[in-house]
């Protein structure tokens, strides 16, 4: 267990399969449920206890800046990047702000509902920094609406991950939230890259663990996606699980 106290929400990327809505912004910045999906990553860090947060910016960058001015709250530090850093990248140039204990990173298009008890909660609860360096939130593949393709992990009983073999069928979806451990980063690469080169190495040193969602979590990847939980929202449906 942990104190969870920094995070990070992931919110340089391009959005090219939410376009034509990411054609003049970026796509943290679309709205559901009356609020951009920024908006909703920054309160749920901020009701799990986050006293400090970094948001990174790229794609229409000035209009996340402007968001964050909003939002008036010298505890979220922005980081401009020039060049796409993609997440791993990101995350590294980022760590100087995140403290020395584990920290949360949050992507900045991920919507969940919470079920009995917060998934950040959850999280912080079940880090274990002796036994791993990144707990990542997982959904299930059969509750995902949308194109799931053959799933990111396997699970075995006490949460430790692996990839997918050939041909194999991985029934557990990354959900964009995930508390990591410095440690993590140790001979990390420079520049850009993702952050699945860290899982890889840290599955084969069996540090890699997930934690099924107890709760609702929406696939937004189109425009479609995100009409879909509009409408799901509204009619009050997912919320009438809880």
């Amino acid at each position: 267990m942990i104190a969870l106290t920094h995070a990070m929400v992931l919110a340089a990327g391009l959005g090219t399969r939410m376009r034509p809505l990411t054609d003049d912004r970026p796509k943290p910045l679309l709205e559901l449920d009356g609020r951009s999906l920024l908006d909703h990553a920054l309160d749920r860090l901020q009701a799990a206890g986050v006293s400090q947060a970094v948001v990174n910016a790229h794609w229409f960058g000035e209009q996340i800046e402007a968001a964050m001015a909003r939002r008036d709250d010298p505890r979220i530090i922005l980081q401009k990047e020039d060049t796409l850093l993609e997440t791993g990248g990101g995350v590294t140039m980022a760590l100087p702000q995140l403290g020395d204990a584990p920290f949360a990173v949050v992507n900045g298009d991920a919507f969940w509902l919470d079920g009995p008890t917060p998934a950040l909660r959850r999280l912080s609860a079940a880090f274990d920094p002796d036994e791993m360096d990144a707990l990542l939130l997982m959904v299930r593949t059969t509750q995902v609406e949308g194109v799931v393709g053959k799933g990111d992990f396997l699970i075995d009983p006490i949460g430790r991950m692996r990839r997918p073999k050939e041909r194999e069928i991985a029934p557990y979806l990354y959900a964009g939230v995930q508390i990591l451990s410095p440690a993590l980063f140790a001979d990390a690469p420079d520049g850009a890259f993702s952050l699945n080169r860290l899982y890889d190495r840290a599955i084969e040193n069996g540090r890699l663990y997930g934690l099924v969602h107890d709760g609702v979590w929406f696939h937004l990847s189109t425009p479609e996606d995100l009409e879909q939980a509009e409408a799901t929202l509204r009619a009050g449906l997912a919320r009438a699980m809880f």
